[in-house]
């Protein structure tokens, strides 16, 4: 039933219809508030608005987990039965069909490209002034204010490198804002060409007598494609990022009235906590928020143990399962592993061998991006080497000569983002931030899965 009604489209119409148009109109005018402004008494009535909407966003972006991806799942599993082919070689006929991955604010960002360039105003005129004031004389600039707002009202709240509240959102980063501005490369890809190749150039390996399902499965792929990353970018990642300003500011005002020494600690608090320490209460204290700021500077990923209560085993073989039900479950074990799975090869020294995402061989400085605090050293051309990715750091993708990661196979967002951008990547290395340092010079290999150290 799933597959003969194609139960994904009515989804995509609920997203399309409602849920998508409902989630700028919710998000746009929680970010219009003049939260600074608001009484005291205001402000908490904003801190529960806030925090509500930013569950039902998330709540949101997780209803349609399924849906964004199912159709993909399906068609990958069959065009490799039909072909012998890679993932990677399947994957790239989504290329152009998730624009949003390519950057949420792209016609933005060109608009304001152009817009400085007509004015003849480069970046030379304001190297070494901070970022946040550059912007603000940007903004009164005519002929530029305009499009520069337009683009920071895209992108100015939305979470650049995680979904945590402890990230940052791009406002936050001025300076790496103005290095996407002014150095980054505008998107002047013909994918349509592009893909119209590649289609047949794979079609041509699929049994003549399979030709007509791949057409129609490739058509659902490309579908449904864009959701996977719209679900965030609209949602949860808008969201967030809004939550975060709010506490922020509670921050401001808790330090003003002397509660806390820094108004970042605020972060460290949960929701009832936070409007305690609001309302006049002494706890948490500034001691119980600080231990909670170490311990979060100090933890990454590494320090959470694999599994929790043992190795689990495997899903069942899908031959175990009714006829009428491989091909559904075929779907989902496709997607979970292409989402996680990384490489298990053995690279020679100074070399990491992972997923090969995009094709292309590229040279470049490494930039080690851990954290929020990494994304402002980033330079034009830089090799992005990362964990992992999520897919609101493509505001930085202008900037980037390659992107290689640590986790996630040819589903991962930071596959997605590189595929769509159509710069090289390597994904599933497990440990190129371990093994190549930050400055260091390799070479990004695409088409092999290779990235080796130069220098």
């Amino acid at each position: 039933m799933v597959f003969e009604k194609k139960l994904w489209r009515e989804d995509m119409k609920r997203w399309d219809e409602h849920y998508k148009p409902d989630s700028i109109a919710r998000n746009s005018r929680l970010q219009k508030a003049d939260i600074a402004r608001l009484s005291d008494a205001d402000f908490l009535k904003y801190l529960v608005e806030i925090r509500d909407n930013a569950c039902e966003m998330i709540f949101r972006h997780h209803i349609f987990t399924i849906p964004s991806s199912f159709p993909v799942g399906h068609f990958l599993a069959q065009t490799r039965s039909w072909t012998g082919l890679s993932s990677g070689e399947i994957l790239g006929l989504l290329k152009g069909a998730a624009p949003i991955s390519r950057g949420i604010a792209a016609r933005e960002f060109e608009g304001v490209q152009a817009a400085l360039a007509d004015a003849g105003i480069k970046a030379d005129a304001y190297r070494g002034k901070p970022g946040h004031e550059v912007l603000e004389e940007l903004k009164s600039k005519n002929g530029v204010g305009e499009a520069l707002q337009q683009f920071l009202d895209v992108v100015g709240y939305r979470l650049v490198s995680g979904y945590d509240i402890s990230e940052k959102y791009a406002l936050e980063m001025p300076d790496m804002l103005l290095k996407t501005i002014f150095d980054g490369a505008a998107d002047k890809q013909n994918r349509k060409a592009e893909f119209e190749k590649n289609r047949d150039a794979l079609r041509a390996k699929v049994p003549e007598s399979s030709r007509a399902k791949f057409d129609e499965l490739l058509e659902e792929a490309r579908f449904i494609h864009r959701l996977r990353d719209e679900r965030g970018m609209f949602n949860d990642l808008w969201g967030t990022g809004l939550v975060r300003r709010a506490v922020l500011e509670a921050g401001r005002r808790l330090q003003e009235s002397g509660v806390l020494p820094d108004a970042a600690l605020a972060i460290n608090a949960n929701h009832d906590e936070l409007v305690a320490l609001l309302k006049g209460e002494k706890n948490p204290s500034v001691e119980e928020l600080k231990r909670r700021q170490e311990w979060r500077d100090t933890k990454t990923i590494a320090d959470a143990p694999p599994f929790l209560g043992g190795t689990p085993s495997g899903p069942p073989p899908v031959e175990w399962l009714p006829q009428k039900a491989r091909a559904n479950a075929m779907a989902v074990d496709t997607i979970i592993r292409e989402i996680f799975d990384v490489s298990t090869k053995k690279a020679a020294a100074k070399t990491v061998e992972g997923i090969p995402v995009h094709p292309g061989v590229y040279e470049g400085t490494v930039r080690i991006v851990s954290g929020p605090k990494d994304f402002d050293r980033l330079q034009q051309g830089d090799v992005l080497v990362a964990r992992n990715t999520g897919p609101a750091f493509n505001v930085v993708l202008p900037l980037l000569g390659a992107i290689v990661t640590d986790r996630g196979g040819q589903l991962s967002h930071a596959a997605i983002v590189a595929r769509e951008y159509g710069i090289p990547a390597v994904v599933g290395t497990r440990d190129a931030t371990t093994t190549f340092p930050d400055g260091a010079r390799v070479r990004v290999n695409g088409d092999k899965g290779l990235v080796e150290l130069l220098s």
